[in-house]
């Protein structure tokens, strides 16, 4: 049986100041995958030895929002699962990449429409939007496919980044320039859109979209997708002109690196949240 959005937070006693949507991989679920995250721990503080060290106890104004991917069939395995879209291989994004756009077409709308809820609750340079493994490249090409941008932060775990030989060759395309910026992130709404997720009365906004802090780990060790996957989307995202900030860990395998990776996450919350309170 699959859950429906799981929500979490702020603690008690504590004012809501940020959302952090963050979306599950291929083959979980939202609660199952919370449970899991909410587990991971920073580094001990040798003056507070009894301190909870989990991400949530860690940042207790945030409201944590978990939506929960449809069963959609697997063409490879022959087998429904839940996935926010079906996909050859994540190995290798690319092989039979078609097999992904009607799916991510609706989960984009189904990422903005979870937006455009907490959005009714807080601003949207107050809320962040992360993900690991598929989810996060469904994250990814809905900020590209609205063309807006304006979060607090962007937050990605051992992903990839979809479509990516069609995006090298649109950022190949153009200069760095501001025409040449509007043309760019015109082309890649394009690549990533559809009339479900864009407002054709807004045109693509290279500045907020740039402004948007995006921060990418991954481990050496992941065996389901590779280090290279995320090495390759951070220099593409990076020769776009976006604001990237790149994490690899020695270990940690297909999932957060303990304790130094919670650590990073939390300082780069940490960091974004003081930017949007100002």
């Amino acid at each position: 049986m699959v859950s429906g959005t799981f929500k979490h937070g702020p603690a008690n006693g504590y004012k809501h100041t940020h959302t952090i949507i963050f979306l599950h991989g291929r083959g979980s679920n939202a609660d199952e995958f919370a449970g899991e995250l909410f587990e991971s721990e920073a580094s001990a503080d040798t003056t507070q030895p009894d301190q909870d060290l989990t991400i949530p106890a860690m940042s207790p104004n945030i409201r944590w929002v978990f939506p929960q991917a449809p069963i959609l069939r697997s063409e490879r395995f022959d087998t429904e699962m839940s996935q926010w879209f079906d996909m050859w291989s994540v190995e290798n994004p690319e092989e039979q990449s078609e097999l992904q756009r009607d799916g991510l077409k609706q989960s984009m709308k189904t990422i903005l429409d979870t937006v455009h809820t907490e959005e009714k609750i807080l601003p949207r340079d107050h809320i962040f939007l992360a993900g690991i493994s598929q989810r996060f490249a469904t994250a990814l090409a809905t900020m590209l496919a609205e063309g807006q941008g304006g979060f607090s932060g962007v937050l990605g775990l051992s992903s990839w980044m979809p479509f990516a030989n069609k995006a090298e060759k649109e950022i190949a395309n153009f200069s760095q320039e501001n025409d040449g910026q509007l043309r760019l992130f015109t082309a890649l709404r394009s690549l990533y859109g559809n009339e479900d997720v864009q407002d054709d009365a807004k045109q693509a906004s290279p500045t907020t979209i740039k402004a948007t802090p995006i921060f990418l780990a991954h481990a050496l060790d992941d065996n389901v997708v590779p280090v290279e996957n995320g090495e390759r989307m951070q220099h593409i995202l990076r020769d776009a002109g976006l604001t990237v900030e790149w994490h690899k860990y020695a270990d940690g395998g297909h999932w957060v690196n303990e304790p130094e990776g919670v650590d990073d996450i939390l300082r780069f919350l940490k960091r974004c949240m003081s930017f949007s309170d100002d």
